[in-house]
């Protein structure tokens, strides 16, 4: 089984750059590293370049226009130039434990898709996070006693305990798209993300609703699979009443594939 780790990003190098490095000290490293940039800052391709041949994983780094919020488009477009099995997903602002490809993998399993926790740094302490990665001291960011987090327990691995956790048919409230894996033909059978979706909000829920409507199942990782949050202010919510009519429709109508969605994100709309 093959691997793609695809990152979200918009404007924010120096956590990719933090982000990267964890993935260079990953137990297990992923076949794919997909940057997925919604704009075209040069900030982030000096840090692409600089990675990608520090890495024995295949780098790719795709970009798109600056035109606001167009997560689900980008996505779709980083996805499409995957030759991976397995996709494991996560934004610009988590930094993956050690163990975060390894759990994925291993909880890995047919029709059915993973949503894992997240430890929060908190905002008034992330210039100083970023302050000590770029003096080579990373103790900060994972001690669990830390003043500096929120939701501490969430960073213990105690994978034993995780599998207690069962699949369900129906996604769960406790959902993140931050933090989530699945398998690309599961996202290729609906057409992949709604490039309807445009503004903050409801676009990783609504692949996962659409995904459940086509049979697929899904499973919390819990005690595995972390990420460590970079906490910041609340996004632009202008969209977001358009945003959950779409997924209000894909829930009512039991709809399975967008009608504008990974088939149709080749060029720029």
């Amino acid at each position: 089984m093959t691997t793609a780790l695809v990152i979200s990003t918009y404007n924010s190098p120096e956590a990719l750059n933090i982000i990267i490095d964890a993935i260079s000290k990953q137990f297990k490293t992923p076949n794919e590293i997909i940057i997925a940039e919604d704009g075209n800052d040069s900030k982030t391709l000096k840090i692409v370049n600089f990675w990608k041949n520090k890495i024995s994983s295949k780098f790719i780094h795709i970009q798109q226009k600056d035109s606001g919020f167009r997560k689900a488009l980008i996505l779709n477009k980083a996805i499409k130039l995957s030759h991976s099995d397995y996709i494991i997903q996560i934004d610009g602002d988590c930094i993956p434990d050690e163990y975060f490809i390894y759990d994925h993998l291993a909880n890995a399993k047919k029709g059915c898709y993973l949503y894992g926790t997240r430890v929060h740094i908190k905002k008034n302490y992330i210039s100083e996070v970023l302050w000590c990665f770029e003096h080579k001291n990373q103790k900060l960011i994972f001690s669990f006693f830390s003043p500096r987090i929120k939701k501490r327990f969430r960073k213990v691995r105690l994978p034993f305990l995780s599998n207690f956790y069962k699949k369900k048919h129906k996604i769960s409230h406790k959902f993140r798209g931050c933090n989530t894996s699945f398998w690309r033909r599961d996202f290729i059978a609906v057409n992949g993300y709604d490039n309807d979706f445009i503004g903050w909000g409801r676009e990783d829920s609504d692949l996962m609703i659409r995904m459940h409507n086509n049979g697929v199942m899904c499973k919390r990782l819990k005690f595995v699979g972390v990420v460590y949050h970079l906490d910041h202010d609340q996004k632009d919510e202008t969209g977001f009443l358009k945003n959950n009519l779409i997924q209000t429709d894909s829930v009512l109508n039991k709809r399975i594939k967008a009608l504008n969605g990974l088939s149709e994100s080749t060029h720029e709309i």
